[in-house]
């Protein structure tokens, strides 16, 4: 079992950045995926970011250039960095988990699968305004 808090969500003008943290805890796994996904009112789930154990990160387009997913193990900490903040980033933000059992095949960690991950937290608003 993977626990996943999210905090750091807030509303901010558009152009502007937030900082969202993912705190791990539960099981520990040497090989997993990890990343970000978001829901706004009426839309379906985006995946937006994800990191495998490695360290490879993959973006969608839409947020490419802008932000940054990062990983901290020693803190169990998983980090979205977003700059450039547009309007159509509003949205709930969750973070999400897919530990990886010895043995099974895992497709790469790109950032649509993270919207599928078995494990995500209760999500954290972000709202930009224009």
């Amino acid at each position: 079992q993977v626990q996943l808090v999210e905090s750091g969500g807030g509303s901010v003008q558009s152009g502007g950045p937030l900082r969202l943290s993912c705190a791990v805890s539960g099981s520990t796994y040497s090989s997993y995926c990890m990343g970000w996904f978001r829901q706004a009112p009426g839309k379906e789930r985006e995946g937006v970011a994800g990191i495998d154990s490695d360290g490879t990160a993959s973006y969608a387009d839409s947020v490419k250039g802008r932000f940054t997913i990062s990983q901290d193990n020693d803190k169990n900490t998983l980090t979205l960095q977003m700059n450039s903040l547009k309007p159509e980033d509003t949205a709930m933000y969750y973070c999400a988990a897919e530990p990886h059992y010895s043995g099974y095949y895992y497709p790469p960690c790109l950032s649509e699968r993270v919207k599928n991950f078995p494990y995500w937290g209760q999500g954290t608003q972000v709202t930009v305004s224009s």
